[in-house]
């Protein structure tokens, strides 16, 4: 079997190998199917290098990474009805490069959101790949941005990390004419799938469906968010993103809270944004997506995959408890979905087979994560390496927070679906989960309905507002 690949990289005469797809690659695979060329699985990750760069270099560094993980080379075609991994045994990467002329530093940074924004419109052919694309923006000569865009079938959130430290320490060492200070990898990704079809068998496939049949049993409602605009018969997958960030007091406070009640920042984190949404719609049985690495071995915490798997977070806030009881109550739900999370997510929708709609996401329509802190800048001779923030204009729910912990506070950024959205809806939302955060930690024994989402000075414009009948977001507030 042979891929034919684009002209930017060169592939052996070899044969290729071919193994079963992960149960979260056969989503994706048969997701592409119905909707071929969709934009909502490419990531894009731009990496920031400042000082004199030497391309050649940074080219062997990706060589070298292409080498070391398959899932980079890796596509996907049908045998016997069901999407199988094809791996090439080698590639030859060539990296472009662009040069980016501006006449001024907020110039160049559109210019640079624009470049990345291009390439997230151009979609991937899972049959052919590569299923990853670089090019290297040249800005001036000590200042380079590194795109790197992958579909998320063969990456996720913690193989973008994988990716940068592994550019920095292979480049450290090719500027400088040494050898990779990189071990090679006791497995690749075809392994973890091949593992996970065996292990997910008898009892232990038993067990932990048993609990999520249990668990999401009943009527599943669709959270209805008061919105600018109707939901539309059909998701167009088109979203916006807003970033925000909380001030270092009230994220030390937060952070107190947690261990003051024996729980993570996360489950504090997720109930506030539970009594959030259950302010705005009054329902009192909130499912709510969230991921976890996935990566409980050793082994895989070094290799670049799609080992991320979805927990659906689904709490009772019936009889307006306090918010110090609502903690409890996601701190159980969190523990147990913990305990059984090996159940890949596709699995669970195929058994469950929720009602299809498609003017919303199955099980849940709103996202919730916190992670670990951010990447710092790494300092290389001559050379830092840091992350740009990417702006998306895709998203794939409703409303979507992903948070990450700082020195400096927690940070955040919201991707919400423009379909139902206006930017200034989104930031009304974030006034109101910082005010609820801080009625929160002043006194935790409030029932959820008398917590504050408005400051003080906001009531009164808000009430003329309502007074007047031109406020269009009718947010429970009493």
């Amino acid at each position: 079997m042979k891929v034919d690949f684009s002209s930017d990289v060169n592939t052996s005469e070899e044969d290729v190998f071919v193994f079963p797809a992960s149960f979260a690659q056969q989503r994706l695979w048969f997701f592409d199917r119905l909707e071929p060329g969709s934009l909502q699985y490419i990531s894009p990750v731009a990496i920031q290098l400042t000082g004199a760069l030497d391309v050649p270099a940074l080219e062997e560094s990706l060589n070298e990474i292409v080498r070391r993980h398959e899932a980079l080379r890796t596509t996907f075609v049908m045998v016997d009805g069901q999407p199988v991994q094809v791996i090439a045994p080698s590639l030859r990467w060539k990296l472009p490069v662009v040069f980016v002329r501006s006449r001024s530093h907020s110039d160049r940074d559109v210019q640079v959101q624009n470049a990345i924004a291009q390439e997230t419109q151009q979609p991937f052919d899972l049959s052919q790949g590569p299923l990853l694309r670089t090019k290297l923006l040249q800005l001036d000569e000590e200042q380079h941005v590194l795109l790197l865009t992958i579909h998320h079938i063969i990456s996720d959130g913690w193989s973008k990390g994988v990716l940068v430290r592994e550019v920095a320490a292979l480049y450290e060492a090719f500027s400088q004419g040494r050898p990779s200070p990189l071990p090679e990898l006791p497995i690749q990704y075809a392994d973890y799938a091949i593992w996970q079809r065996q292990r997910l068998q008898g009892q232990v496939l038993e067990a932990q469906m048993s609990y999520w049949k249990q668990q999401l049993s009943g009527n599943l409602s669709v959270l209805e968010l008061p919105s600018d605009r109707p939901r539309p018969t059909v998701q167009t997958g088109q979203g916006a993103t807003q970033s925000f960030g909380l001030p270092t007091n009230l994220s030390e406070q937060l952070k107190t809270l947690s261990q003051r009640e024996n729980v993570t920042l996360f489950m504090t984190m997720l109930a506030a944004f539970k009594t959030l949404l259950y302010r705005y719609t009054r329902q009192d049985d909130i499912l709510i997506g969230s991921s976890i690495a996935n990566r409980n071995r050793a082994e895989f915490e070094g290799i670049i995959g799609f080992f991320v798997n979805t927990l659906v977070m689904r709490t009772d806030l019936s009889g307006n408890p306090s918010f110090r009881e609502l903690l409890h109550r996601v701190r159980k739900v969190a523990l147990e979905a913990y305990d059984h999370q090996d159940l890949p997510f596709e699995q669970l929708v195929e058994k469950l087979q929720p009602t299809r709609n498609l003017s919303y996401h199955p099980l849940f329509q709103v996202w919730f994560s916190l992670n670990n802190a951010p990447m710092p800048a790494l300092q290389l001779s001559g050379l830092s390496v840091s992350l740009l923030e990417v702006k998306s204009n895709t998203a794939q729910f409703d409303l979507s927070f992903d948070m990450m912990e700082t020195p400096q506070g927690l940070i955040g950024t919201v991707e919400y679906s423009t379909d139902l959205f206006v930017p200034a809806t989104i930031s009304s939302i974030l006034g109101h989960f910082q005010t609820l955060l801080e009625g929160i930690v002043a006194n935790p024994n409030q029932r959820l309905s008398d917590l504050p989402l408005l400051k003080k000075s906001e009531q009164h414009i808000t009430f003329m507002l309502e007074k007047e009948a031109t406020f269009n977001f009718d947010f429970a507030f009493n």
